[in-house]
């Protein structure tokens, strides 16, 4: 597996990271290669400090590194996740109806395009009042159960399309195995035309299958005139692939909506995970979303290098993290309908490159994923963009800014357009003492109201925040994620971080109620454990 640091662009860009000029200076240098437009995203780069001799070097250790090569692996279905044995093939559920890929002798589009069918025919019966509850009463009340990615992404979407959702049925989205966040979603839903999808691939995720059955008890206790064998099969359907879980749950198996190993949670959006976003939308303009992503798709994998949107800015997000030592990098959508899209991207970056070790194993001696986080529009402006601006730390952002929104007056526009702008430019210029002296600032107050500026920036603007647009933009990060991983030689399709929690937490449940199962554990969990076990008895 290569090591970046041995490829001679790593060494190279070592050294330009030492001289480079600040952001204040570059952004007035032509660099026609940083503007890029793909897919209806508008990608502007002029903002980051990077010069043409770094735009190079990057694109030299894109070459040095493999990351093409890797690229190709995984759009024909190679296994590249060789941690787990898998294809990682997420573009492939948004190839176009009638696309052939063959994998071992099967077309995986046609078996996508089955489940997306079953997909559209259950998703219009919804729509259409013709499926019931078993009261005979449509179902105008969707709550999905799942976590992690069966979670982020169809709230992230349901929140960022509204404005294309349905105004006859509400969605709610429960994940927490905080059973106040069960109860929330239960006390606002009518049980005769509630619909619970339950999103699990095994069926048997902990916090998932505790919420599910959760929602059954209520339901069997609100509708105990029915037996429960008609009320689950009515008010429950599972995104799964375990026909006998579902099967065993109550759930009827025709109304199990299956996906693939070679789908990874956090870019399962597009598969079955997605139904409730179809449900809200509707199959065409589910399409539509679909199209979106194979379009990033298609950009990304045949856009020469220096025309590619998602390459450039990963190998920017590499420079930052590795070259200048940026830890953060903060995800700014000027738009309240891409409110959940910071948290979206939280999973897909960091559970993707969170990494320690190299595919092979061996430890990595630079820096890995950077942490991602970030708040909508204005509301960030009167939180944390103090820290932004003259904090100690350096923060890489992403300004994303939608021209034309579904709502709102022109004036309103203009002015949240307007801060995201300044904002972007006070960000990566800053202002100097000399400037501030000559707009008349009080000496006194000279050095407080310093920008220091050189605070890396990207701006993508989009013309409407349509289901185009949004498979677009997941698509433009999901490849941005990949080329970094590629980089680093590290797997960003796996996530054993995950796992020993999970493990610990279920002993540690155990030991509430068996005192000698504590001695499993290090002194200070064994006193919070002992801790809460007193909490509750005060109950």
């Amino acid at each position: 597996m290569t090591n970046p640091e041995s490829c001679t662009a790593w060494s190279i860009l070592v050294e330009l990271s030492k001289t480079v000029a600040p952001i204040r200076q570059l952004i007035h240098e032509p660099n026609p290669d940083l503007r890029i437009n793909a897919a209806g995203i508008s990608g502007d780069f002029t903002r980051q400090r990077v010069s043409p001799e770094v735009v190079n070097t990057l694109l030299e250790l894109v070459d040095q590194t493999g990351v093409l090569e890797l690229r190709d692996a995984m759009f024909s279905g190679q296994v590249i996740n060789e941690s787990e044995g898998r294809s990682v093939l997420h573009t492939a559920l948004r190839l176009p109806i009638g696309s052939v890929l063959d994998i071992d002798g099967e077309n995986v589009s046609d078996e996508v395009q089955s489940v997306l069918a079953h997909m559209s025919s259950f998703a219009d019966s919804i729509r259409d009042g013709e499926w019931t509850g078993v009261t005979g009463k449509p179902i105008n009340r969707i709550v999905n159960i799942g976590i992690g990615g069966s979670s982020l992404g169809p709230e992230m979407a349901y929140e960022a399309l509204r404005a294309f959702a349905s105004s006859e049925i509400e969605f709610a989205f429960v994940s927490n195995v905080d059973p106040t966040d069960i109860e929330t979603a239960l006390k606002c839903s009518d049980p005769e035309r509630t619909l619970f999808i339950v999103a699990s691939k095994t069926f048997t995720t902990a916090e998932t299958m505790a919420n599910a059955e959760v929602a059954k008890a209520w339901i069997l206790e609100r509708l105990n005139k029915y037996p429960s064998n008609e009320v689950i099969p009515c008010h429950f359907v599972a995104v799964s692939t375990n026909e006998g879980a579902v099967r065993e749950f109550g759930i009827d198996p025709t109304n199990m909506f299956e996906f693939w190993d070679w789908v990874g949670g956090r870019y399962s959006l597009c598969s079955s995970i997605g139904l409730s976003t179809m449900i809200s939308i509707g199959p065409i303009q589910f399409r539509k979303m679909l199209d979106g992503l194979n379009a990033m798709d298609s950009h990304f994998a045949s856009a020469p290098i220096r025309q590619n949107m998602p390459l450039l800015m990963g190998a920017i997000a590499v420079w930052n993290r590795d070259f200048l030592s940026i830890e953060t990098t903060a995800v700014l959508p000027y738009s309240q309908y891409l409110s959940r899209f910071p948290a979206y991207l939280q999973q897909l970056t960091m559970e993707s490159n969170g990494k320690r070790v190299r595919k092979d194993g061996t430890p990595v001696t630079y820096n890995t994923g950077a942490i991602y986080w970030g708040e909508s529009g204005t509301n960030g402006q009167h939180s944390f963009y103090q820290l932004l601006h003259q904090g100690t730390s350096i923060v890489a952002s992403d300004f994303i800014i939608v021209a034309q929104e579904s709502a709102g007056s022109v004036d309103q526009q203009e002015m949240l357009v307007a801060n995201a702008l300044a904002q972007a430019a006070v960000l990566s210029i800053g202002v100097t003492a000399e400037e501030l002296i000559l707009q008349n600032t009080p000496p006194a107050l000279v050095t407080h109201k310093v920008m220091p500026g050189d605070r890396p920036v990207t701006v993508l603007m989009v013309k409407a925040l349509d289901p185009f647009t949004l498979g677009a933009l997941v698509a433009l990060y999901e490849h941005s994620v990949f080329v970094q991983g590629a980089i680093w030689g590290i797997n960003s399709f796996d996530q054993w971080g995950v796992e020993l929690g999970k493990k610990v937490a279920s002993g540690i449940a155990n030991s509430f109620s068996d005192p000698k199962l504590r001695t499993d554990f290090d002194p200070s969990t064994v006193a919070s454990i002992e801790n809460y076990v007193t909490l509750m008895k005060e109950r």
